[in-house]
């Protein structure tokens, strides 16, 4: 809204309004206007749900806030959680104002390093030991403080068109809820001054919290970004909410043809969400409800979510550590070599070519679905035929298959067979005086035969294998 005033005190004249420009009549100059008016307060909760060190530093924060006059609120996911009683360990932290200027405040009062990304319009604090001393935290402490904060200045967005990565211009906290996914989602509570943990909620996030459904904020949000239908079901399964009515009516097949062109690195990373999930079997099994999976790829129909029940944060310990994608947890990749294990090769290579996967996880997976197929053929096998033909698998493929199956044979190799090497190795064969060559590769083999069919079961005795292998 725009008026025309003789003062600043006017903003008193408005207070009906969320926000407005106030125009001088005498100067012409304009000023924005405020009136967030804020629900009931959650301070307590909010109290609760940090621990001891990232409260007293969001305290800091919104402390200088205050001074600077810069509004400081938590938004998005981590005021749904608190309002949840969730304990909450990272948070969005949206400035009402230049969030660059902002850390550029923080970092020559208290030290650190700033990352500021003018595109996107968020500044990151890292802290470092000079904050720690000047804040008085003891540097053994550090492993449970953040070392790092990020900002975002409150924006809104723009899409150039369906399913294209957003714009963002500086606009006000309003807007900023207005530009979010859903109603749960567009909540924020104020930090700085008297209205801490006051919650501001002008879309009924807290009466959707409340009847436990999982709504967007307008008609063509699925249009403008279809992985939020991932994310729809994936708070739905996690909460044990429900998706409203009137939002699953808009997964229409407009939201589903954006969907099938974007890109696979974009999908794969929606899929890769739901593999560090609780019930990620449950979400995939909704996503295939909704013909989700035959519009990314028809192949994926024959995937099957029943495997995910394997699926594991991490490998025991005995199992030792397995080679995963950069850009990848080992959960994520376990999780998609796990629910690709019944999925036959040329369908695997479709999957792999539409979702853009790294080279390991193409490999474990192709490594899983052929042991998956042939295990029951190696059943009369020696351990050392075992070893040779597991060699050639991934390792985490063979420990998929293994959760599966619960094929001792398997664990045998992971835990004992695939470390088992002979004491003689090339450089001992060239001190003999052989010639590298082919016959290297037979006698070194042939010695770790022995040792894993128990043919030899010392030093001495492999010697003396080596004599009649070398005659």
């Amino acid at each position: 809204m725009r008026v025309a005033a003789t003062g600043s005190k006017a903003c008193a004249d408005y207070t009906r309004f969320s926000f407005f420009e106030i125009v001088s009549s005498e100067t012409g100059q304009g000023f924005l206007c405020y009136n967030i008016n804020m629900g009931r307060n959650y301070s307590d909760l909010l109290k609760k749900s940090l621990d001891g060190a990232r409260l007293e530093l969001l305290h800091l924060l919104a402390y200088q806030a205050a001074l600077l006059r810069m509004p400081l609120y938590l938004v998005g996911g981590v005021v749904r959680d608190i309002l949840l009683g969730r304990a909450v360990n990272d948070f969005d932290l949206v400035v009402d104002g230049s969030s660059a200027e902002f850390a550029e405040y923080i970092v020559r009062k208290f030290g650190g390093k700033i990352l500021i990304h003018s595109k996107f319009m968020t500044a990151t604090w890292v802290l470092n030991e000079i904050t720690f001393e000047r804040l008085k935290v003891p540097i053994l402490q550090l492993s449970n403080v953040p070392i790092s904060f990020d900002f975002a200045s409150a924006r809104t967005e723009m899409y150039a068109q369906p399913g294209a990565l957003p714009t963002v211009k500086r606009s006000t906290i309003d807007a900023d809820l207005y530009r979010r996914d859903f109603t749960i989602n567009a909540m924020a509570l104020r930090l700085d001054g008297e209205d801490f943990g006051g919650l501001f909620d002008p879309l009924g996030g807290q009466k959707d919290l409340d009847d436990k459904l999982i709504r967007v904020l307008h008609a063509q949000s699925f249009v403008d970004d279809p992985t939020r239908i991932f994310r729809a079901v994936r708070y739905a399964v996690r909460y044990g909410f429900e998706i409203a009515p009137e939002t699953l009516n808009l997964v229409n097949a407009e939201a589903r043809g954006v969907l099938a062109g974007l890109s696979g690195e974009r999908l794969r990373h929606e899929f890769d969400l739901m593999f560090e999930e609780e019930q990620p079997g449950a979400m995939l099994e909704r996503v295939k409800e909704l013909d989700f999976l035959h519009v990314i790829h028809p192949a994926l129909l024959s995937a099957s979510s029943q495997q995910l029940k394997a699926l594991v944060d991490k490998p025991e310990q005995e199992f030792g550590e397995f080679s995963v994608p950069d850009i990848l947890s080992f959960k994520q990749t376990l999780g998609w070599v796990l629910y690709l294990l019944n999925v036959s090769g040329n369908d695997i290579e479709a999957i792999v070519k539409r979702l853009a996967f790294p080279a390991l996880l193409i490999k474990a997976v192709r490594g899983a679905s052929f042991l998956n197929t042939d295990l029951a053929s190696f059943k009369d096998w020696k351990p050392s035929q075992w070893t040779f033909k597991l060699d050639e698998v991934p390792a985490l493929a063979v420990y998929a298959v293994y959760l599966v199956k619960q094929e001792s044979v398997l664990r045998d190799y992971l835990v004992e067979w695939r470390n088992i090497k002979p004491y003689t190795t090339g450089y001992t064969l060239l001190q003999r005086g052989l010639e590298p060559g082919p016959k290297f590769k037979e006698i070194l083999t042939r010695l770790r035969a022995a040792w894993l069919d128990g043919e030899v079961q010392t030093e001495d005795e492999e010697k003396k294998l080596l004599e009649e292998l070398v005659k």
